[in-house]
């Protein structure tokens, strides 16, 4: 029954993606899509290198001033990659999720490049690096301190949670993202207008990622 049930999923999902791909306009955006986050990639450490050398000013406050710095890296770590690990496993079982989703993080990161370069701050009193060794292959050579608006450790999980479509995936991302945005405040990465600000902007780029793909999805998961 189990290999039965595993093999119409398996189907379901196959179906869905040849659908897809039967749709020019999906096809394109994809492919568009596919081809600004690869450009992406490299451009990451440049950027994240340059702000370093930048000097910032740091805001007053009053919040993070009264919460104890400590590391919660590993907190930080592994709620990060289990619903990023999540989100892919539902992007590649449904297209819809994989294209909005796509145009989603890829809109996060390029208005992220813009408030920061906008805003520059300096990194909070009491500052703790997160140790994140996937993460920080992203970043470049030197650890990164002042990617500080907005928080994009809180934004990609609203961000995740908004593209899931299962209540089980939603409530998950939905406590992950409270749980991040206190978690990066007891590192003392992010300032308490970064946290707040995050699910703002990521609503804001979801928005946008759903006009971007605009497609819609019938009762059984396929496009058109």
């Amino acid at each position: 029954m189990r290999d039965y049930i595993i093999r119409q999923g398996g189907t379901i999902v196959l179906s869905r993606w040849e659908n897809a791909w039967q749709l020019p306009v999906f096809k394109r955006k994809f492919l568009f899509g596919m081809a600004v986050f690869i450009t992406l990639l490299p451009v990451f450490p440049i950027f994240y290198q340059y702000i370093e050398k930048r000097n910032g000013f740091v805001p007053n406050d009053v919040i993070l001033a009264l919460i104890p710095a400590h590391d919660v890296s590993i907190p930080i770590f592994l709620i990060t990659w289990f619903m990023a690990s999540l989100i892919i496993i539902r992007a590649l079982q449904n297209p819809s999720i994989f294209i909005t989703f796509l145009y989603g993080f890829i809109l996060l990161h390029i208005s992220r490049f813009i408030c920061i370069t906008l805003i520059p701050f300096n990194p909070p009193n009491d500052f703790i690096p997160i140790t994140d060794a996937i993460s920080n292959f992203f970043y470049g050579e030197r650890p990164v301190t002042k990617d500080l608006f907005y928080s994009g450790h809180t934004a990609t999980q609203f961000l995740i949670f908004l593209c899931l479509q299962k209540t089980t995936d939603r409530v998950l991302a939905f406590i992950a993202t409270f749980m991040m945005g206190f978690l990066v405040l007891v590192q003392h990465i992010h300032f308490s207008i970064d946290v707040v600000a995050a699910p703002l902007f990521a609503y804001l780029c979801y928005f946008l990622a759903v006009k971007i793909a605009g497609l819609r999805m019938d009762s059984e998961g396929l496009l058109y």
